[in-house]
């Protein structure tokens, strides 16, 4: 059975609209912040000696390879500064995304770490950590109407969408008043926005972060408004999985993604990989 990455799959449906939360900013730049300032977390008394992630190349800026043949990403430093902060030895090893979940049945590791989605029947058995990175939808505008741009008033405005996403449905459900453009493809969608057919796009944030710095943006483009986190559309964000039964492991994960937030490393890597945030 083939799962997909998070990034990829529609949502579901939702009955509420909720703003976007827990966002930290330092110097112009936003980060987000999955984590409660306040929560106290002791160090829990089982920290495992090693942990074997295992994990799916070809996905930057998650998991990928460097020009000399090196693995590299966001997830592979992740990975790395959680089992520094656990004290515990580290290990990554890559599998077909197909396979992933009989290699962790088979204890070929101990956790995944490559976008898993809660949602789906043959991963809901899985211990899930808090999520680590949640992702987006954004609007982007003509750069040079960035600043004018008002996402709480856009009747009468044309919004470039991809047809049959969630992202069109999430549009026309609570903007029904802007005129609804709906594109067969991301670069029509976002040409619209380029050429002038449409006010703006609103499409996925993580992507577009790096096509707006590219040479086929031209420039021509800025984000515009905030985020938008809501509840059934946009709320499947990026997890650790463990086996059912490893809830330790999970616990552990869990606070030492907590400690990276707080220790101002979970900042750092985000800027290292994401240099044009999505938030």
């Amino acid at each position: 059975m083939k799962i997909h990455p998070v990034a990829f799959l529609i949502a579901l449906l939702f009955t509420s609209l909720l703003p976007a939360q827990g966002l930290a900013q330092n110097e112009g730049v936003r980060v987000p912040n999955f984590w409660d300032p306040k929560a106290v977390s002791d160090r829990p008394n089982s920290i495992p000696d090693k942990i074997q992630f295992l994990a799916t190349d070809n996905h930057p800026p998650f998991v990928f390879r460097d020009p000399q043949g090196r693995l590299t990403g966001f997830n592979v430093d992740l990975a790395r500064a959680l089992c520094q902060e656990l004290g515990s030895s580290c290990a990554l090893r890559i599998k077909n995304f197909n396979v992933l979940l009989s290699a962790l049945d088979e204890e070929e590791g101990d956790a995944i770490i490559a976008g898993l989605s809660r949602g789906l029947p043959a991963t809901r058995r899985l211990n899930f950590t808090d999520d680590y990175l949640k992702l987006p939808a954004r609007f982007v505008v003509a750069a040079d109407k960035a600043g004018d741009f008002d996402e709480q008033a856009l009747a009468g405005k044309t919004i470039a969408v991809v047809t049959g996403s969630r992202y069109e449905a999430f549009a026309k459900r609570f903007w029904p008043r802007a005129d609804i453009l709906g594109l067969e493809s991301v670069s029509l969608a976002r040409n619209a926005v380029k050429n002038g057919d449409a006010d703006a796009h609103f499409g996925d944030g993580l992507s577009l972060a790096f096509w707006l710095p590219s040479e086929a943006a031209a420039s021509c483009c800025a984000f515009a408004g905030g985020p938008w986190l809501e509840p059934g559309f946009f709320d499947r964000g990026m997890a650790i999985a463990t086996r059912p039964e490893d809830t330790e492991r999970a616990a552990a994960l869990n606070y030492a993604l907590a400690q990276l937030q707080q220790k101002g490393i979970y900042r750092e890597l985000y800027l290292r990989y994401f240099p044009l945030s999505f938030y």
